[in-house]
């Protein structure tokens, strides 16, 4: 029996980066060797099993044939006489099909350590399209790592994949985790370009891969783009380090575009409006978290009102206190603040500048923080007449947000940046 660390862990060795979790292959051994070792079974379609101190993954050297649609189409080999250049071709790309022994030698039979240095997504072979979370992991890698291309033959495989349907066969759950998981990486924009490039985003996305379709002011992208808008809003949104659910409302917030009549392009007035039923399709669809719904509901609503806080669409604070009361900032103020994050990202995104000052977080803050100030139940017990509380406590409100918002200067009042 002999066992090898490998895939990602081997990778971010070669890389250079921190090393979080590590998986391990056992050749010429059975499950039985194993348990009588102390190690805990946990696979259900092959075996693999956890180390009975470290807890790590150690998965018997196998092989799998394609059996069906999709991928949960396989069947899969686990024996002995498995060897681990076997198990290894089976893997999805060069870079995370590497293997150290205990002797520390690199095992490199398809040539991955060159890829890492070329800067290369490069599938390890034909079987590649036989499992489409391969094409999302590859997507994924590519948003983690911000500077690799995509070798041709695999982005043309890829392609071949969405036009067999491979894509059509992955569950919603799939799709969301390594969407979720791409968008979280630091260069997620790189995720979406090449989705896009190869055509799944179409088929996993379509709201979204909508608007590349659509034209833009130029003083939002310099190619008069939605599509590339929404890229450089994705990548202001990592640069800020910005939540899950922020980062999905920036991925979501301009699917109203997508529906203004084409006579007021490359304008797109009231797109606000019309943006929350795509978002509710692709919500249902993808079985979006809650969490993620809800601020990505109240972006698409909201993002224009936040930033126009005074100028031809002036806010009062009569309007500011309905968006704060709309946004229910008193008992959720942490989502409130991750709105704002998500308007500065679709702001500084416009020209790709990160470092633009947003100061419309600082107005609404001072605003949230006198509309939450107001002693609600103070007002009750001097009110006579409790139908009348709603209304005293929202004339309290606009009281207090004007008050508050009185030491910024005309200039700060008058920004226009929807």
């Amino acid at each position: 029996m002999r066992i090898y660390a490998v895939g990602g862990a081997i990778r971010d060795e070669l890389l250079g980066r921190q090393v979080t979790d590590r998986d391990y292959v056992v050749v010429g051994a059975t499950p039985e060797m194993l348990i009588a070792r102390g190690f805990k079974p946990i696979g259900k379609d092959f075996p693999v099993f956890l180390h009975p101190e470290t807890r790590e993954e150690y998965a018997l050297a196998r092989t799998e044939r394609k059996s069906g649609k999709g991928y949960h189409g396989f069947t899969f080999y686990a024996h002995p006489d498995v060897r681990l250049e076997d198990d290894l071709a089976r893997r999805d790309l060069t870079i995370n099909a590497m293997a150290r022994g205990d002797d520390g030698v690199l095992i490199d039979p398809f040539n991955g350590r060159a890829d890492l240095e070329a800067r290369v997504l490069r599938h390890v072979g034909a079987a590649f399209v036989e499992d489409p979370v391969r094409l999302l992991r590859l997507a994924r890698f590519a948003a983690r790592f911000g500077d690799f291309s995509v070798a041709p033959e695999t982005l043309a495989l890829m392609r071949e994949m969405v036009a067999n349907g491979e894509t059509d066969h992955l569950t919603p759950e799939r799709v969301w985790q390594e969407i979720s998981t791409g968008l979280m990486e630091a260069h997620p924009a790189r995720m979406l370009a090449v989705l896009r490039e190869c055509g799944a985003l179409a088929r996993l996305l379509p709201e979204v891969d909508a608007l590349f379709d659509v034209p833009e002011r130029v003083d939002f992208h310099p190619e008069g783009n939605t599509g590339a808008h929404l890229l450089l809003v994705l990548t202001v949104a990592a640069e800020m380090n910005l939540n899950l659910p922020a980062r999905f409302a920036a991925l979501t917030h301009d699917l109203g575009k997508a529906l203004t009549p084409k006579e007021n392009w490359p304008h797109h007035h009231g797109h606000t409006l019309l943006g929350d039923k795509p978002l509710l399709c692709l919500c249902a669809r993808l079985k979006i978290p809650v969490d993620c719904r809800e601020l990505a509901r109240m972006t698409v609503r909201e993002h224009g009102n936040i930033s126009h806080v005074g100028g031809a669409n002036a806010l009062t604070p009569a309007s500011m206190v309905k968006i704060l009361e709309r946004c229910d900032v008193k008992r959720r103020p942490e989502r409130f603040a991750d709105l704002l994050a998500v308007c500065a990202a679709d702001s500084r995104g416009r020209l790709g500048m990160a470092a633009t000052p947003y100061p419309q977080s600082e107005i609404w803050q001072t605003a949230a923080a006198a509309f939450c100030a107001v002693d609600g139940g103070e007002i009750a017990r001097t009110v006579a007449h409790p139908d009348k509380i709603p209304e005293r406590l929202h004339a309290a409100r606009i009281a207090a947000v004007r008050a508050a918002l009185a030491p910024f200067t005309a200039t700060e009042l008058t920004l226009e940046n929807s």
